[in-house]
């Protein structure tokens, strides 16, 4: 295999063979340059392609969603794989519903939980910083972090497991207007251009963190809204989850 100690020790020769031909030394010296700029490139192109993406597989009775996780939210990314790959949501619940607006689960006490129990208040024992993005946000398909309200919790801080998923209404330009101007909140032209077709909840924008995106299975979110729900909306049947995690 061609290594950089190689290439020195024929650049050292073919200079010495040049020496006393300065023209050509810089010739040749430009032309080895360019050589192993390009090289250094190629193998900085192959490390590029070879980096994969994390991708939640979301299995319930009613389809499987595939989630990308975002890279720019690592801290919620690692601990939701973590989680996911030590078995933690196998079994639990979507335990909140809420057609037109979103589903929720994670609750680790929602795990044989029995029938008209109130869920919603578990958790791995610790909280997640906020790692609000621009870029990131509540689309249909959204995966987001569930909190506890601001007056508990200032600096909104994330569940340490309570996740939702996104499916919202579409609001046209001129509802978006109210919105932003009720809530003084900016919305870019790509927020308003989403929640115009695929719909979204605009209002949660920089208040709850959102680190993933349903990229296969936006149905499945609609098919689980639709479910009858009693008290404190958990669905009369229970709809369990198990999450996997791929790299692709």
């Amino acid at each position: 295999m061609f290594s950089k100690s190689n290439f020195y020790f024929t650049f050292a020769k073919v200079i010495n063979f040049y020496e006393m031909d300065t023209k050509k030394v810089i010739f040749v010296s430009f032309f080895l340059f360019f050589s192993l700029a390009i090289f250094a490139q190629n193998a900085d192109n192959k490390n590029i392609a070879s980096e994969k993406k994390s991708y939640a597989i979301i299995e319930t009775d009613f389809g499987n969603m595939k989630v990308l996780l975002y890279e720019d939210t690592p801290l919620h990314r690692e601990n939701f794989i973590k989680l996911a790959k030590s078995g933690f949501y196998d079994g639990l619940l979507f335990h909140r519903v809420i057609n037109g607006f979103m589903i929720q689960g994670g609750d680790p006490d929602s795990r044989d939980a029995q029938p008209g129990v109130m869920l919603g208040n578990g958790g791995p024992g610790y909280t997640i910083p906020a790692e609000f993005r621009p870029a990131r946000f509540h689309k249909k398909g959204a995966l987001a972090a569930a909190r506890q309200g601001d007056a508990a919790n200032p600096q909104k801080e994330s569940s340490g497991s309570q996740f939702y998923i996104v499916q919202g209404k579409v609001y046209n330009e001129a509802i978006m207007q109210k919105i932003a101007a009720q809530m003084n909140k900016t919305f870019s032209e790509e927020q308003i251009k989403a929640y115009g077709t695929i719909g979204g909840s605009p209002w949660l924008d920089n208040d709850y963190t959102v680190f993933g995106e349903v990229i296969e299975g936006l149905e499945v979110i609609d098919k689980i809204a639709a479910v009858q729900c009693g008290g404190a909306d958990r669905p009369l049947n229970d709809v369990k989850m198990t999450i996997k995690i791929i790299e692709e």
